[in-house]
């Protein structure tokens, strides 16, 4: 059987985040939902998503199909229910298509609209990633779901005794991991560090949370959770209740709060992030398919970043700014709290960042990281720049 991950109206409400990535491609808790899939059905899954994206998250079919939707986040309950599915039977909550299993034909035939309506109501509770603020909102559930998906039967390597812990049962080491003289407080969830990652002197760490395989906390680092570091990121500072997705660094004093940070981002020293408005209202962000700012329903709501941003030394940004793909903020005063990708400048304005430019510090940049630009990253970046830096998509 083919595990298949779908796209459906959510990938464009999680703009700019999905511009790089199908919706299963996004990291929540310590794994991203594709790995949580394939963990709970012990099977390796491709992809259904948009074109631009196919290259490099491709479609595999066979003779027996099973369709997930990837915003759905798995548990017991749902993943029952969709093991129980009979070829041409469909599972759906709401106006939401959760599963489907079909032959090789309806696979390449798929589309969520035909399905829609024709499947069995679930009925238990379902967490659907669909808006941004989901990801931060939803991460210490899903920190403690992987928690137990990673390290259920399985041995914590030892930490050094310089190191403080409350409740070094909800610790759990891999090995490789580095670090002497910081403090874990497990008492209000899971910790969980990966392998070859390292914790430096000084840093105070509250759970839920995670830090994955090479991700580096600095010295002297406060993170409340429920916060993942994703892999290969580097963190320092103030941090709360926010995901890093990998290969990103916030590695300098200053505040990220109730924050999504794509791939290869990088925050400037001293960068701070507003997440509560000083009326304490409920904040605002921009939505993609509206061209609109919608409500989040959250009174704490920080900054969303797409992939390949970056911002300058001593910036500022304002309660939910979002921000695209591949832009360069820099500059004193706050810029606008939606800035379209490729955008260059600040709070006095924005030009285009040229797209030679852009490719250029791109490839730089994952080539510090002894990786490189792939052909089909490239022809994602050159998609995206295609489709403008307007405020539409």
């Amino acid at each position: 059987m083919q595990l298949i991950l779908f796209d459906d109206h959510s990938w464009d409400n999680l703009l700019p985040l999905t511009f790089t990535r199908p919706l299963s491609g996004l990291r929540v808790g310590i794994l991203t939902i594709a790995e949580k899939w394939e963990k709970e059905l012990n099977s390796a899954s491709s992809n259904l998503t948009r074109e631009h994206l196919s290259a490099k998250y491709p479609f595999h079919q066979g003779h027996d199909n099973l369709l997930i939707n990837g915003s759905l986040l798995p548990d017991h309950g749902i993943v029952k229910a969709i093991q129980a599915l009979k070829t041409g039977e469909s599972l759906e909550a709401g106006n939401t298509l959760l599963a489907a299993r079909t032959t090789r034909e309806g696979a390449s035939q798929f589309m969520v609209d035909h399905w829609l309506g024709k499947g069995k109501p679930y009925a238990g509770e379902v967490a659907i990633l669909d808006f941004p603020w989901k990801i931060f909102a939803l991460n210490g559930q899903e920190i403690e779901a992987d928690f137990t998906r990673i390290t259920h039967g399985r041995k914590s390597a030892m930490l050094s005794e310089t190191v403080r812990v409350q409740k070094p049962e909800n610790v759990f080491v891999e090995q490789g991991f580095r670090g002497e003289h910081f403090t874990l407080n497990g008492s209000s969830g899971p910790i969980y560090l990966g392998a070859d990652s390292e914790i430096m002197e000084g840093s105070v760490i509250r759970g839920p949370f995670a830090l994955c395989e090479e991700g580096i906390v600095k010295m002297g680092a406060r993170i409340y959770g429920p916060t993942t570091i994703g892999p290969s990121c580097k963190v320092g500072g103030e941090i709360n209740n926010s995901v890093l997705q990998g290969n990103s660094n916030k590695a300098h004093d200053g505040f990220l709060g109730n924050a999504v940070i794509g791939e290869w981002c990088n925050l400037g020293a001293d960068t701070n992030s507003s997440n509560l408005k000083n009326n304490y209202a409920e904040v605002s962000i921009w939505n993609y398919p509206s061209q609109s700012f919608i409500k989040t329903g959250r009174q704490f709501c920080g900054l969303i970043m797409g992939d390949h941003s970056k911002c300058g030394i001593n910036t500022m940004f304002n309660t939910g700014t979002v921000v695209g793909v591949s832009a360069n903020i820099f500059g004193p005063g706050f810029p606008s709290n939606f800035i379209p990708s490729f955008s260059w400048g600040g709070a006095d304005g924005f030009t285009t960042y040229r797209l030679d430019k852009a490719l250029e510090t791109a490839g730089r940049v994952q080539g510090r990281k002894g990786g490189k630009l792939s052909d089909e990253e490239r022809g994602i970046l050159e998609y995206i720049f295609a489709r403008g830096i307007s405020p539409g998509y």
